[in-house]
């Protein structure tokens, strides 16, 4: 994985999550792909179960921004950013690090975001 195309797949995601577009986002990974949201979690495999994941935990988010820049060793790739839950006035902000690992076609194999009760905060 070389780190222009993991830069545009860490952007192409913060892309989807703040334009709650979850087809873009199922798009950058693996059909048996598998994610871990937070760590800890049940991990959620496969594509449906994955739309079925961004679709709810999208409903909520406003804003998405990378808050540092993308890191890359051999095929993954770390990054933080904030979401912003909810309008300016109201909002929780979530300070998250997702790790993408990608497979040999540059698809995203698995996902795992590093966050918990201590990484968010109000207005």
């Amino acid at each position: 994985m070389d780190y222009a195309a993991a830069v545009t797949a860490v952007e192409t995601y913060m892309a989807g999550l703040a334009g709650d577009d979850v087809t873009m986002i199922l798009d950058l990974y693996a059909e048996d792909a598998r994610i871990e949201d937070p760590i800890g979690s049940e991990v959620i495999t496969g594509h449906e179960a994955i739309r079925t994941f961004y679709t709810f935990a999208l409903q909520a988010v406003k804003e998405a921004k990378l808050t540092g820049p993308v890191r890359l060793a051999a095929n993954e790739a770390a990054f933080s950013f904030t979401l912003r839950l909810g309008e300016e006035d109201s909002a929780t902000y979530m300070d998250i690090i997702d790790v993408f690992t990608f497979n040999e076609e540059g698809k995203v194999s698995m996902m795992r975001a590093f966050w918990g009760p201590d990484n968010t905060r109000s207005a």
